[in-house]
C-alpha cells in the first residue's frame, strides 16, 4: 500500500473512532439528563423505570397532604382520574401549591411505587395547567377545559 493511502486510510479511521466516542458520550449525557413524564396510571402500572430522575404530574388529591411537625418533610398524592400516585418532599412547597390543584413532581421511584421528589413545580394561576398533566388527562378522558362555556340546556 503507498504510504499516502496508508496515512489516509489512518485519518479516516482516526476521525470515524472519535465521532463514534462523542455521539456516544452525547447519547450517554442525555439519557442521563433526560427528564421524562410519567403519569400517577404509567408508573404504577410500572411503565415508568425506578430509580430514574423523572416527573410525575396530576391532580392533588384533596386531603392527602401531610406534614411533618418537625421538619420540611411533606407527602401528598396526586392523580390522572384513574390511579393514584404517592409523592414525599422534603423541602418547601410553592406558594400556590393546593389540594385540588395541578402540581409537577421531580424526582425518583422508589422500590414501594413512591415518587421521592427534590422539586414541586405548581400552577401559576386559577387557568394554568402544565400541557404534559393536560395531554395525560385528555389521554384519560378526564380533561375539563376551564375556559370551555358552559353547556347551555
Amino acid at each position: 500500500m503507498h504510504p499516502l493511502r496508508k496515512q489516509r486510510l489512518q485519518l479516516v479511521i482516526l476521525i470515524v473512532v472519535a465521532a463514534t466516542i462523542v455521539v456516544g458520550l452525547v447519547l450517554y449525557m442525555l439519557r442521563e439528563n433526560g427528564n421524562f413524564f410519567y403519569t400517577p396510571s404509567q408508573i404504577i402500572s410500572g411503565e415508568a423505570p425506578q430509580d430514574v430522575y423523572l416527573r410525575a404530574g396530576g391532580m392533588v388529591v384533596d386531603g392527602s397532604l401531610q406534614r411533618a411537625d418537625d421538619s420540611l418533610w411533606v407527602q401528598f398524592q396526586v392523580t390522572d382520574g384513574i390511579e393514584t400516585l404517592t409523592v414525599e418532599h422534603t423541602g418547601i412547597l410553592p406558594d400556590l401549591f393546593a389540594e385540588g390543584e395541578a402540581a409537577i413532581a421531580s424526582g425518583k421511584v422508589d422500590k414501594n411505587l413512591v415518587l421521592q421528589a427534590t422539586q414541586i413545580l405548581a400552577k401559576h394561576d386559577e387557568n394554568y395547567m402544565p400541557k404534559e398533566v393536560i395531554d395525560a388527562l385528555k389521554a384519560q378522558g378526564t380533561y375539563v377545559d376551564p375556559n370551555a362555556a358552559p353547556a347551555s340546556n
